[in-house]
């Protein structure tokens, strides 16, 4: 669990910039979706 917060620490965005900072989530959350539909149909 520890090293699982750590990475989720080392791909977090401080940006000031709200744009930046939403394009940055919808990346990670567009890589964790494609992540869980390749572990659902070949797991």
């Amino acid at each position: 669990m520890h090293e699982l917060l750590r990475r989720a620490r080392t791909i977090r965005c401080d940006a000031a910039d709200p744009g930046q900072a939403f394009r940055h989530r919808l990346r990670i959350g567009v890589i964790i979706a494609a992540l869980i539909f390749l572990v659902s149909t070949f797991g």
